[in-house]
């Protein structure tokens, strides 16, 4: 009998122990991806005062969207792909449209491949991260500002910005 209670308290440990490792791999995760530069992970940065321009080189930017199945959305690139310079900004707009009868969040979370490339992608507004509400039948365009670091290394041509969408619960803060 004192086995199985020894052996019960191991498995509750366990569980315990899981149950925050999973909470904990998301931030765990960031941090890595931050840290490392892989996964096209990008952050938000402010436009430079003083930004050249390289006006000699053309990248090919490509946008992707896609959603979970458990959000009721359309989400879409306004345009396909962009030509843009090195330290040139523009800004693109995604479509999102909820085709369900009901109030829904959705969040979008950014990817820029290849990999390496996306420590020289550079966002200035987006609205990755961000609950993004809509209504019943409700649509928005939801713009992302960017330009690309002239640092880029030359064997860069092609930059795929991808997001995908899934359905948000909103949070409450508790008093």
């Amino acid at each position: 009998m004192a086995s199985h209670k020894l052996l019960i308290s191991k498995l509750v440990l366990i569980c315990i122990a899981m149950f925050g490792f999973g909470f904990a791999l998301v931030p765990l995760y960031d941090v890595f991806c931050r840290f490392t530069g892989i996964n096209g992970k990008t952050e938000n940065t402010a436009a430079p005062a003083s930004r050249r321009i390289d006006g000699s080189r053309e990248i090919r930017v490509e946008f992707l969207a896609n959603s979970d199945a458990s959000i009721p959305w359309s989400f879409a690139p306004e345009i396909a792909r962009l030509i843009v310079h090195p330290g040139e900004v523009k800004v693109v707009n995604f479509l999102a449209e909820n085709l369900s009868a009901d109030a829904t969040i959705g969040r979008a979370v950014p990817s820029v491949s290849p990999g390496e490339a996306a420590r020289y992608f550079k966002k200035i507004e987006c609205f990755c991260f961000v609950e993004q509400p809509l209504d019943a039948h409700q649509g928005k365009a939801m713009p992302v500002q960017f330009y690309i670091d002239p640092d880029l290394p030359k064997h860069f041509t092609t930059i795929t910005l991808s997001y995908r969408l899934y359905k948000s619960t909103p949070r409450t803060v508790n008093r």
